[in-house]
This record gives C-alpha cells, structure tokens and sequence, in this order.
C-alpha cells in the first residue's frame, strides 16, 4: 500500500493539480503560464475539455529549461567566456 501522504505520479497523462505537484508549482502558475502561452505543452482532453499534461513532455520541458539557464549549462555562463577588449578611445 502506497503513502497516502506523499503523492506518487505514475501515470503518462496528469491534471494539472497532479502536474503542479510534479513540477513543484502552484496550480494557478500552471493556468497562469497557459494562458501566456508559456510554460510546459498542455492540451484540452475528452468532452468536458479537461487541461492535461504529457509526463513525457513536462520532463523534456524540464530539461530544455535546464540547458537555456547560464547557471546549469556551463556553455552559456558568461564567466567562462574570455574578458571582452575595448577599443582605445580617441581624444576628441
């Protein structure tokens, strides 16, 4: 029997109550960033048009998200880039 107090997402398709938890953000984030057109791919599933999310693509989300951020990618940190040389100025 499974821990009624931690919630285990094992399914391919969440809620968005199910992929906040996942993704460790509010539910209104979430609606928030839909709304935007931002965040993670979502779409509207069976006749009620329910917003659901791909576990698949919440965690390729994640991960894109990690590799744009200068702080996780090395590649883009600006303090592994050699120091930029100024023009000498001319006396005007």
């Amino acid at each position: 029997m499974r821990n009624q107090s931690q919630p285990v997402v094992d399914t391919a398709f969440l809620s968005v109550q199910s992929a906040a938890t996942y993704l460790g953000l509010s539910v209104n984030t979430l609606y928030v960033w839909r709304h935007r057109r931002q965040g993670p791919p979502s779409f509207r599933m069976g006749p009620g048009g329910r917003v659901m999310y791909r576990r698949d693509l919440l965690d390729a989300w994640l991960t894109e998200q990690q590799e744009v951020d200068s702080r996780s990618n090395p590649a883009l940190s600006p303090l592994n880039k050699p120091p930029q040389s100024r023009s000498p100025r001319r006396a005007t």
